[in-house]
């Protein structure tokens, strides 16, 4: 790849070009230090650290220009452009051949569910024939391999790689927010787009839900393809909003609701151990029996439905797929105790997840609730008090643990955790700063009928060194079915603030 004609995917960006040399290019990078020769190293300003810092070091490595945003005087050829995030997201489309052309995408956005739904449509696609890739939180899937996912986008880069390694037919893209404002999915255009739902979260860096609100429906407005098509959860506020802006933007928008006017009707509800309701469209009714339990999934399973619709799929074989649907890692994972309680393992981390989870136990029989959470340092504080209120609405007790630190000192979680359970638990809240012990107790006190849910997890794994020798939630509780004489503990803290 020559480097003048790389520039012209950035031509409008460039506000300073040298004379620059039409010479090969091997390689675009946006981390110094996997700089090889004959590589363009693009300085990205971050939130922790500076790329222009870097350019020495990018330099020192080999690399044959520098992109970045800074008026500098630089030995090797160097690029200033007005965003250096739009920049590298453009260069490495244009470096890899700009593979999303030749694919079909579908790109899902929201607060919650997104997971879920991406799981379900790639089942269903899977089932009628089609390769399906599927980039999200749990796991990156191209050509039928699993790939670790660091986070539930790929960075601008690995995302463009992704798209040229995959031969599937269709790729199912999970988009966060943080990817929509930070340009990584720049030059890409969807084929379809999937709007879940919005609630309160990730307002750390988005500061107001307006411009959460702004930052998703900018996948519809700015990245769909001309003539691509929008699948709205319309019984969410925000994806009824969504649906009339599109409308006033002559957008293709298709409803998913429980109105007369939507598209896919939902009706006739019924959650037992399983989910069972009813999907209405253009006339033709069909019953649904999923062994996936949840309110929750019965609207992700609709947005399934309708988006594999669209595509072409005939409606039995969607439903014949949605009914062998058998979940999600980290998704409402159910283990039995042999006292018989119920344990569930869930990556639920905002109040509307939460609440899904708490209410989908009661409708499932649950005697009593128990609820084991923590909260994520340096993240979204404002959210917290209303999930403790949650939990001790909703539930018997429950107990406050760690999640990710990110950095925060243990000392000072602690002691948040703790104002948070005695002002807000009415009594029910204890707090156990070590997850694996948290988890212990629950599982020693443990009777029959008694639901214990464990969010905020899901199947990643523990950042935090923990006493028992556990990775991650479902290896504790794996573990704990695997050697019920494991030791007892209070945890250091045996007892409720009040």
């Amino acid at each position: 790849m020559e480097i003048i004609p790389l520039l012209h995917s950035i031509k409008e960006l460039i506000v300073k070009i040298p004379p620059i040399p039409e010479y090969n290019i091997t390689g675009i990078e946006m981390n110094s230090r996997h700089i090889d020769k004959g590589y363009i190293f693009t300085a990205i300003p971050g939130f922790t650290y500076d790329g222009h810092d870097y350019i020495d070091d990018a330099i020192q490595r080999g690399a044959a220009a520098i992109v970045g945003e800074k008026d500098l005087d630089l030995s090797v050829p160097y690029i200033q452009v007005t965003n250096s995030r739009e920049a590298v997201a453009r260069l490495a489309g244009s470096f890899y051949g700009h593979p999303s052309k030749r694919l079909k995408l579908i790109g899902v956005t929201g607060t919650n569910g997104k997971t879920t739904t991406a799981y379900m449509l790639k089942h269903i696609l899977n089932q009628a024939g089609f390769s399906c890739a599927l980039l999200g939180t749990v796991s990156y899937i191209i050509n039928g391999e699993n790939v670790e996912s660091a986070n539930t986008t790929p960075d601008a880069i690995q995302l463009q790689k992704l798209l040229a390694k995959s031969k599937d037919e269709y790729v199912i893209m999970e988009v966060s927010s943080h990817a929509l404002d930070q340009r990584r999915v720049e030059g890409i255009e969807f084929d379809f787009g999937i709007f879940t739902n919005l609630s309160h979260d990730h307002l750390d860096y988005h500061h107001s839900m307006e411009n959460y609100f702004s930052v998703k429906a900018s996948l519809f407005l700015a990245f769909l393809k001309k003539g691509g098509k929008a699948i709205i959860n319309h019984l969410d506020e925000y994806g009824a909003r969504l649906s009339k802006l599109l409308q006033m933007k002559q957008i293709t928008a298709f409803t998913v609701g429980k109105a007369a006017h939507n598209d896919i009707r939902i009706d006739n509800v019924e959650i037992s151990e399983g989910s069972c309701f009813t999907l209405t469209g253009g006339g033709v009714q069909h019953r649904v029996d999923m062994t996936f339990p949840g309110i929750h999934n019965v609207y992700n399973a609709a947005l399934a439905f309708s988006t594999a619709k669209l595509i072409g799929i005939p409606e039995e074989d969607i439903i014949e797929a949605l009914e062998s649907f058998d979940g999600v890692p980290g998704r409402f994972e159910m283990y039995s105790h042999p006292a018989g309680a119920t344990f569930v393992i869930d990556y639920a981390h905002t109040l509307d997840a939460v609440e899904y989870c708490l209410k989908t136990a009661k409708q499932l029989g649950a005697k009593r609730i128990a609820h084991i959470y923590g909260f994520r340092g340096g993240r979204d504080i404002s959210k917290r008090e209303k999930i403790v209120k949650k939990s001790a609405e909703m539930c018997n007790y429950f107990i406050l643990t760690f999640d990710d630190l990110d950095g925060m000192k243990e000392d000072v979680m602690e002691k948040e955790l703790r104002q948070l359970a005695s002002q807000y638990g009415g009594g029910k809240g204890k707090v156990i700063p070590d997850r694996t012990l948290a988890i212990l107790e629950a599982w020693l006190d443990a009777c029959d009928g008694e639901w214990v849910i464990i969010t905020g997890k899901g199947p990643e794994y523990y950042k935090e060194i923990f006493t028992m020798p556990a990775h991650s939630d479902k290896e504790m509780i794996e573990a704990l079915l695997h050697d019920p004489g494991l030791p007892s503990s209070d945890g250091g803290n045996g007892e409720f603030l009040m």
